[in-house]
């Protein structure tokens, strides 16, 4: 049990950043992008390719990073230069996206048994934490600078952020590059914990990622952007240790790791709207009875 849930833990902490990446499209950018399933593939397939070839974990990880910058440069380039729609533009670049992978990789997967990861020396519960905590800090520090607010701005209203000459095509573009960066990073940082790039990696991601985000805002708020990236990071530990005890129960097996993930996003979702109804119909209620004992009062007096 204890083994499981220190798994669930690990799991948590890597996907974490993957979860503030499709938090930076979803809430901030307010963008249903689905760039997201191919991107995380790219890291992993970028890593991998790189450490066998005998290039330094670190090395590959940063240059994961940037092809998941440069992906989401494009989706951003096509929804804003071409005039596409963002849910197509992002799905168009899912799409490219598996074929270049596929020519990154040269096959469906590459191993990294024997090969020196970042994780060769460090355990991922070590090092996850500090680097989760330090990347947290670094958006929350972006978002207050004077282009995070351009873009949490663009996100809220772009009508009024153009009347006010300001060109939202460029802070859509670098907000979807900084999303699809930290799912790349996500995906490299997995692949070496997990020791291997598989092409269907990302089949998923962005609904784990909506979970892992609509369970943290659930669950703990998001008052301000320093609570709100707080709760995702999480919102993806919770999910992990949920699926977790899930998959312990004797008639679920792995392969029903998808249907877990639909229902722990439904009813992520559902749950914030039967407590806003239940509370409104108790205010009602209690309205309601205000009245009755008011005029219950007048009729006594008017009595008298």
């Amino acid at each position: 049990m204890m083994n499981s849930l220190l798994g669930a833990l690990e799991s948590g902490l890597l996907y974490a950043l993957m979860a503030l990446g499709v938090y930076i499209t979803f809430r901030i950018l307010d963008f249903p992008d689905l760039t997201v399933d191919g991107s995380f593939t790219t890291g992993g397939a970028i890593t991998a390719i790189m450490i066998t070839n005998g290039v330094s974990p670190w090395v590959s990880t940063i240059c994961a990073f940037g092809g998941g910058l440069l992906a989401g440069m494009v989706t951003g380039l096509i929804h804003t230069k071409g005039r596409i729609n963002g849910l197509l533009s992002g799905i168009l670049m899912m799409i490219a996206l598996y074929s270049i992978n596929m020519r990154i990789m040269g096959k469906p997967n590459v191993g990294l048994l024997g090969e020196k990861t970042i994780f060769s020396s460090v355990s991922p519960l070590l090092l996850m934490p500090f680097v989760v905590i330090a990347i947290k800090f670094l958006l929350d520090l972006f978002f207050r600078t004077e282009l995070g607010l351009a873009l949490r701005a663009t996100g809220d209203n772009q009508r009024m952020i153009r009347s006010f000459g300001a060109n939202t095509d460029n802070t859509i573009i670098l907000g979807l590059s900084l999303s699809n960066g930290l799912v790349a990073l996500s995906g490299a940082l997995i692949a070496q914990q997990s020791q291997f790039a598989d092409i269907s990696a990302g089949i998923g991601m962005i609904v784990i990622g909506l979970a892992s985000v609509i369970i943290g805002e659930a669950i703990f708020g998001a008052r301000n952007v320093f609570f709100a990236t707080l709760a995702v990071v999480l919102g993806s530990i919770v999910y992990r240790l949920v699926v977790a005890l899930a998959l312990r129960i004797e008639w679920l097996e792995q392969t029903d790791l998808k249907v877990i993930t639909a229902l722990i996003v439904i009813i992520a979702l559902v749950l914030p709207t039967v407590r806003r109804s239940w509370k409104q119909k108790a205010l009602a209620r209690k309205r309601s009875l205000e009245l009755v004992s008011d005029a219950e009062q007048r009729s006594v007096g008017g009595g008298l």
